[in-house]
């Protein structure tokens, strides 16, 4: 962004000497290349030129040879360390004999850079200042170790300004932008300006220290005496000594100054001018992190917050905290639902009832103001107290209808000091819907509460907690909507790795996963049809498509699964499901969304990206759930989308995702069907497309889907 756009010939002089050696060359190279960003390279404005010297210069390339930015540092990387002595005093007689090659005749401002270590053999000091009197202004960029002393001799003044270091190109290359911004070029980039500051100019020397004495004998005048002396010990010793100078440097303001991200959204410069959000879960609804949540059920919701000694101070806040970003992220002006606040600890308050406030922002400032209690927790206690008094409707409160679903959240951090399942359950015997949120190690105890596990959202740590909004939206929203699929037309496979990778015991759990999900689906030949692969190093169908039309006859055939042992090929088994289960034949039907869910530990998922991608390319959704540690980027190329990619840490955390698969499962098999993906034709027919229907183009073959000989 910041780069001198002005007429100006520029030279480089590279020390290509043996005190540099071949490594800091390299970086010599590396950091001019770095210069070169801060330079408008162009025919008409900066050109650019090189110079390597040691014994003798050697003109790598002149001026007028390249015009463009890239064939500059393109020709800047080939150049070739030469070594030699460090005869800077004859480079630069050598500037004064030719001038600058290929350059324009001192009709626009030289420029020459000295990149060196400054040890050279013999003095610099009349061919610098004669180079000077020429008006050519002269930067000196230390390398290495530098002598320091050497670089301002050959720099131009103020020295401050034309000396820098290439230990950091950008800073350097920033450093010659701003000087050359306050002399030849135009003006600095929009709103910057050039700031000096302390800095310090570091070498390395060489010191005579003394390290001690010794006894050491010297002769005597009188024949044959010697006399016992002690003698200093002195030794050498690299030390880096620092030099204290200013550093001029373009300042630029930041587009992050004004905090443009709202709701807890990080902001990520951009050059000058643009800059990107990162935002937090619920947000993004615009660039600036705006809600994108919406909570669009209408349903009557009180949030129960325990404020008790367990939960702390910190805790409270957290939770405060988490109330207001989860109500910005899912509260619209015309939100349909209207909300209340509870608190409890020994006793019970309702600072906030439900529907009390109209506005977002009114309710915000009533959650700020709540206060942390400090007492005992009970839960069951609040829970029945909120059952009786929580959703009173009064003139007052018009807003709570009687008729709408009523939805209490519970959050809590601390284990109750008195039995909660009495309470949880007068309160749903009085037809609340209870969703528990809390720690981890609450997990059974908010299990008791809601009566249900799908209900119950638990955070492994704080930060984790902001992570549930969009699980919670989805938890308060499920109220009175029938679970799974249960109305709509699918044809599921489930693909589950039978390998030794995942072990007989792990087996039974994913077996038990596929068991219990049948439960979330209507099975007969107009709704759902289920299909079971397992698979090791090769694929086997416990049961077809079209085997079983009942629930209960599925869970009884999900006994007979077995257990193969052996090394796993998952891109097996998803061609067998594509060849010989997602089928006409094997009574796949043809109009009916069809997916696929893979349950594995992530062993032998090399093979799968190819035929995952056929099954998609024909219609048929990928899901991909992997329990334990595997290589994500290779799960990513089978699932196709993270949408579709389910990570689990241990096969016991396992039930506590299967709502979550079967929602995504059912929200994308809503999608549009290609009555034609995949083929319902068989025998090699030809399915075409006819407005809301398809028919199959048979060659040696008859029937509807060319099935007759």
């Amino acid at each position: 962004v910041m780069q001198c756009s002005a007429p100006l010939d520029v030279l480089f002089l590279l020390d290509g000497s043996y005190s540099i050696g071949k490594g800091s060359f390299e970086r010599s190279k590396h950091f001019a290349g770095k210069l070169c960003d801060a330079l408008d390279i162009h025919p008409d404005r900066v050109r650019v030129g090189m110079i390597q010297f040691s014994s003798t210069p050697h003109l790598e390339f002149p001026l007028d040879s390249y015009l463009t930015k890239q064939e500059v540092k393109e020709k800047i990387r080939s150049i070739v360390f030469r070594g030699g002595r460090t005869e800077t005093a004859r480079a630069l007689k050598y500037i004064l004999r030719k001038g600058f090659p290929g350059g324009r005749n001192s009709s626009v401002p030289e420029v020459l850079i000295i990149i060196s270590d400054g040890k050279s053999q013999g003095s610099t000091m009349m061919p610098a200042m004669q180079v000077k009197e020429r008006h050519i202004m002269v930067f000196a960029v230390g390398i290495k170790f530098p002598r320091w002393e050497e670089l301002h001799v050959l720099a131009s003044e103020p020295t401050e300004q034309h000396v820098l270091f290439a230990g950091d190109a950008e800073d350097a290359a920033n450093g010659l932008y701003s000087t050359l911004t306050a002399s030849v070029c135009s003006t600095t980039a929009p709103g910057c300006k050039v700031e000096s500051h302390p800095c310090e100019l570091r070498t390395l020397e060489t010191v005579k220290e003394l390290a001690g004495n010794h006894v050491c004998w010297k002769g005597s005048k009188q024949p044959n005496v010697v006399h016992a002396s002690l003698c200093p010990f002195y030794r050498w010793k690299r030390v880096v000594l620092k030099h204290p100078s200013r550093c001029f440097r373009t300042v630029c303001p930041d587009p992050c100054d004004s905090q443009p991200c709202q709701n807890g959204g990080t902001c990520v410069p951009e050059g000058l001018e643009k800059y990107h959000c990162l935002c937090p879960v619920g947000y993004g609804g615009d660039i600036h992190c705006a809600p994108k949540l919406s909570l669009e059920c209408s349903v009557d919701l009180l949030f129960l917050m325990d404020s008790s000694a367990g939960v702390t101070l910190e805790g409270f806040l957290r939770y405060k905290a988490f109330l207001k970003r989860f109500l910005q992220a899912v509260m619209g002006q015309d939100s349909p639902s209207s909300v209340g606040v509870a608190q409890y600890d020994d006793d019970v308050r309702i600072p906030i009832e439900v529907g009390q406030h109209k506005d977002a922002f009114s309710l915000m400032k009533s959650i700020d103001a709540l206060n942390f209690g400090g007492g005992g927790t009970l839960t069951g206690r609040a829970l029945q107290y909120i059952a009786q008094h929580g959703f009173r409707s009064t003139p007052a409160l018009e807003d709570v209808q009687e008729d709408l679903p009523r939805v209490v959240v519970l959050l809590t951090d601390s284990k109750s000091q008195d039995p909660v399942a009495e309470g949880a359950k007068y309160a749903r015997d009085q037809d609340l819907f209870l969703i528990g949120v809390g720690s981890s190690f609450l997990r059974a105890e908010l299990t008791e509460v809601t009566g249900n596990p799908k209900q119950t959202i638990v955070y492994s740590d704080p930060q984790d907690l902001f992570n549930r909004i969009p699980e919670l939206q989805r938890r308060i929203c499920s109220v009175d909507k029938p679970e799974g699929c249960q109305a709509q037309s699918l044809d599921l496979a489930f693909a589950v790795d039978a390998s030794g990778g995942v072990g007989v015991d792990n087996f039974l759990q994913l077996r038990d996963f596929v068991r219990s999900s049948f439960l979330h689906f209507s099975i007969n030949r107009d709704v759902t049809q289920i299909a079971l692969v397992v698979y090791g190093s090769k694929a086997h169908t416990v049961f077809a498509l079209d085997t079983h039309t009942s629930n209960s006859a599925l869970l009884q055939a999900i006994d007979q699964v077995p257990f193969f042992g052996d090394s796993a090929s998952a891109g097996s088994a998803l061609l067998h499901i594509y060849g010989d289960v997602m089928t006409v034949q094997k009574g796949a039907r043809p109009g009916v969304n069809k997916a696929v869910v893979v349950l594995t530990n992530g062993g032998g998922m090399e093979d799968a990206a190819g035929p995952a991608q056929q099954l998609r390319d024909n219609g048929i959704l990928v899901f991909v759930v992997v329990v334990g540690e595997a290589q994500r980027d290779m799960l990513l190329r089978v699932a196709g989308s993270p949408n579709y990619l389910v990570h689990i840490s241990s096969f016991e955390d396992l039930q506590h995702y299967q709502d979550l698969i079967i929602e995504r499962i059912c929200e994308e098999a809503k999608s549009p069907v290609n009555l034609c993906k995949p083929n319902p034709c068989m025998n090699q027919g030809v399915c075409i497309l006819g407005p809301g229907s398809y028919r199959c183009e048979c060659h040696g073959w008859e029937g509807p889907h060319c099935e007759t000989s």
